[in-house]
């Protein structure tokens, strides 16, 4: 079997072979979209292969959360979703003989340290940022964790109508992570993402195809589709409800049903949406949007076939949302029982969870706009203290760039005081930044340890925490990190 990623065939079968030796695993997960879906992934390719295991969720993996993981009686630790940057905590605990980790990851690897059972696509060519997403990596040792037939060869889900020695409904998580840790920034999922679309595709659990690039096809009333479809500015409409309504009611198009309700996108029929989609581009070349922007209002989709439509389930960027709504609540179990397929209490408190998650998105993204941002020469950043909960303060941080609270051009960094009272740090730039030599992995990492702390993450995208009182410090540091990182590239 090649499986999804034929780069990572073979270590995932080795990865998969040491869990195959465990009595029992401990899986521990990130609590982001990525990180659920990650968990989701493993722990129903676990329970199918009859490896019995526990799961457990950290916010930070950083010495304090490997220790008390170390502290289990637990001779095997799956990481999902993390791990890479924390390699050398994790390998003393390993060289000790705590336990033996295998890890499914994506970020950036701590340097000068490796372990046996190692899954991570930066270690063989391919780009963790852009390619292949936690979730990814877990779906590839999920496929690795299949039984073989005695031709060598998984039985498909076509081929026996069950799940029986066949994970590839799993790609359908998969995809959903993958989108909510943003690799479809560039219209569509891409590199190793898109050998895991093939195979959901092939298993019947996801549909790709080209429509709206609007957030909220499936459960939005269209003015409030179209008022809060942001990420293409429309003048007139975006952030403009009355004005999404005039657009809306000029058309020749039935927006409204029977009951005099307005519809959502996923209510009209095919050529109603073309038109609409039509009316929509006319209006921005009208408006003045450049054309580079206008090209992103339609492009590729990803739809979960199985789950009902009109429901946040069907849209992967709309599940994606709905799961980062649970665990950054401190409400992990909620997220992974919908991961996991219940439909019933887990789903209404996740929608619950959900309703007060863009609140507070809301709420924190106008104290930004309020309260602005200070810019040193190479970075901005803001310090929003116990105003922005640190669960979500880089959702914030990346909701403010490209709007007028943010410069363009220098990555974004946002600070938020933690329950145990130390500092959250997270850090956002943009492809532009890295292609200009960036890597706020780095950045985040080498700053916060400066200051007796720790971080990491991705080039775009990283974090970290630091101790209460070295915020100036950490903020020097980083400053002059991506001074250099850009200095250097320029050369």
């Amino acid at each position: 079997m090649d499986g999804p990623v034929p780069e990572l065939t073979e270590h995932a079968a080795a990865c998969a072979a040491r869990l195959r030796d465990a009595d029992r695993v401990l899986l521990a997960s990130h609590i982001d979209a990525d990180g659920l879906t990650s968990a989701g992934i493993a722990s129903t390719a676990l329970e199918r292969a009859g490896i019995p295991f526990e799961t457990v969720f950290c916010r930070q993996l950083d010495e304090a959360a490997v220790a008390d993981i170390a502290a289990t009686d637990y001779d095997t630790v799956l990481f999902t979703d993390f791990g890479s940057g924390q390699l050398d905590i994790i390998a003393e605990y390993e060289a000790a003989g705590d336990f033996h980790p295998v890890i499914a990851d994506h970020h950036q690897p701590a340097e000068g340290v490796e372990t046996d059972h190692h899954l991570n696509p930066l270690r063989f060519g391919l780009n963790g940022a852009s390619e292949l997403s936690g979730a990814g990596a877990s779906y590839v040792l999920a496929r690795a964790l299949e039984p073989e037939s005695a031709d060598g060869h998984s039985p498909s889900a076509r081929e026996t109508g069950s799940h029986a020695g066949d994970n590839r409904d799993l790609a359908a998580l998969a995809v959903v992570g993958a989108v909510g840790d943003m690799q479809d920034t560039n219209g569509e999922l891409r590199g190793a993402n898109a050998g895991i679309v093939d195979e959901g595709v092939e298993a019947g659990v996801v549909e790709e195809g080209t429509d709206l690039r609007i957030y909220g096809r499936q459960t939005r009333a269209l003015p409030k589709l179209l008022q809060y479809a942001t990420d293409v500015r429309i003048p007139g409409i975006s952030n403009n409800e009355a004005g999404a309504i005039e657009f809306l009611t000029e058309l020749d198009v039935p927006c409204r049903d029977d009951d005099g309700e307005w519809k959502r996108w996923v209510d009209l029929t095919g050529d109603e949406r073309q038109t609409l989609a039509s009316a929509l581009i006319r209006r921005a070349i009208a408006s003045g949007v450049p054309a580079s922007r206008i090209d992103d209002l339609v492009g590729t989709t990803y739809v979960l076939s199985r789950e009902q439509e009109g429901t946040e389930l069907r849209d992967v960027s709309e599940f994606s949302t709905l799961l980062n709504a649970t665990a950054r609540y401190d409400r992990a179990d909620v997220g992974l029982a919908v991961c996991l397929g219940e439909r019933d209490a887990a789903l209404d408190r996740a929608r619950r969870l959900l309703r007060n998650h863009r609140k507070n998105l809301s709420n924190g993204l106008q104290w930004v706009k309020e309260h602005g941002v200070r810019v040193e020469d190479n970075l901005q950043w803001f310090d929003a203290g116990d105003e922005i909960r640190e669960t979500i303060v880089g959702i914030v941080a990346g909701m403010a760039v490209g709007t007028n609270a943010t410069r363009s051009g220098i990555p974004v960094l946002a600070f938020a005081d933690t329950e145990e009272g130390e500092v959250k740090v997270s850090s956002r730039g943009s492809y532009v930044m890295v292609r200009d030599g960036l890597d706020l992995s780095a950045v985040m990492r080498e700053a916060s340890r400066s200051v007796g702390g720790d971080g990491g993450g991705h080039d775009v995208a990283a974090g970290a925490t630091i101790p209460k009182g070295e915020v100036e410090a950490f903020i020097a540091e980083a400053d002059r990190i991506v001074g250099e990182q850009l200095a250097e590239d320029s050369d």
